[in-house]
C-alpha cells in the first residue's frame, strides 16, 4: 500500500480503479518466477502506478478466492514513494487517486482492502 503525508500532515494512500473488474482497490499482483515477495510488491506498484518506492513495514497477508474461484494469497507492505511521475493509465489501471485514509476506506470496493487501509493509522 503506497502511503505518504499530505502537505497538511494527513496520511494519504493510493487507490486505483481497475476497469476489468470495475472496482477500486490498492495495487497488488502476482509473483513472477524467481522473484521474492518483496521484489514482486515493488514491481507491481511500479507497473500499475508508475511509482517507484521502497518497502516499509509488513502489513500481513490476505487470503480470499480469486475471480476464477482459486485461492489467492496477497502479501502487503507499506510502500514509501521515492519517484512519483504523473500517472498514465495502463492495461490494468485506468485511474489513480491519492486519498486521506477515511476517504480511501469509503471508496474501496472490497472489505479486505478497507480493513488493510485502516492498519496504516495504527502504530
Amino acid at each position: 500500500m503506497i502511503v505518504r503525508s499530505s502537505p497538511e500532515g494527513a496520511v494519504e494512500v493510493v487507490v486505483v480503479h481497475r476497469p476489468r473488474y470495475d472496482d477500486w482497490t490498492i495495487p497488488k499482483g502476482k509473483v513472477d518466477p524467481g522473484e521474492t515477495l518483496e521484489e514482486a510488491a515493488l514491481r507491481e506498484v511500479r507497473e500499475e502506478t508508475g511509482i517507484v518506492g521502497r518497502l516499509g513495514r509488513y502489513l500481513g497477508e490476505s487470503r480470499y478466492p480469486g475471480p476464477d474461484g482459486e485461492p489467492k494469497v496477497v502479501h502487503y507492505w507499506v510502500v514509501h514513494p521515492e519517484e512519483t511521475p504523473p500517472f498514465e493509465p495502463n492495461e490494468e489501471v485506468d485511474e489513480l487517486r491519492w486519498l486521506p485514509v477515511p476517504e480511501a476506506r469509503e471508496l474501496l470496493t472490497h472489505l479486505r482492502d478497507r480493513e488493510l487501509v485502516g492498519l496504516v493509522l495504527r502504530s
